[in-house]
């Protein structure tokens, strides 16, 4: 059974930091179809980091542009978002998902068709 999971997310103090895990499982992981989306309360769900073409060009958010990076491990088939200099407002239910390259690949909730339960982070002091 095809399934993707998050892992890593947990409460951390303003300028920390956090690495997500995104674990794919009954399928080979594609790096070039995963974003990874945040919801926090009260809030539509939004595109944090999408890998947009298979050359590996990346949108960032502008909230996290320069603080977050993604990585992968192909032996794990896992993915990485790694959050450095964490802010209260990073703080969120943390989704990651893929899509099919032939919906195009905006970074928005629309393009991406499978996707995992989602992990909290909450950056507090």
């Amino acid at each position: 059974q095809a399934q993707l999971v998050e892992s890593g997310g947990g409460l951390v103090q303003p300028g920390g930091s956090l690495r997500l895990a995104c674990a794919a499982s009954g399928f080979t992981l594609d790096y070039y179809t995963i974003g990874w989306f945040r919801q926090a309360p009260g809030k539509e769900r939004e595109g944090v980091l999408c890998i947009t073409d298979s050359d590996g060009s990346t949108y960032y958010a502008d909230s996290v542009k320069g603080r977050f990076t993604i990585s992968e491990d192909n032996a794990k088939n896992t993915v990485y978002l790694q959050m450095n200099s964490l802010k209260p407002e990073d703080t969120a239910v943390y989704y990651c998902a893929t899509r099919n390259p032939l919906a195009g690949n905006s970074c928005t909730r629309e393009t991406y068709d499978y996707w995992g339960q989602g992990t909290q982070v909450t950056v507090s002091s």
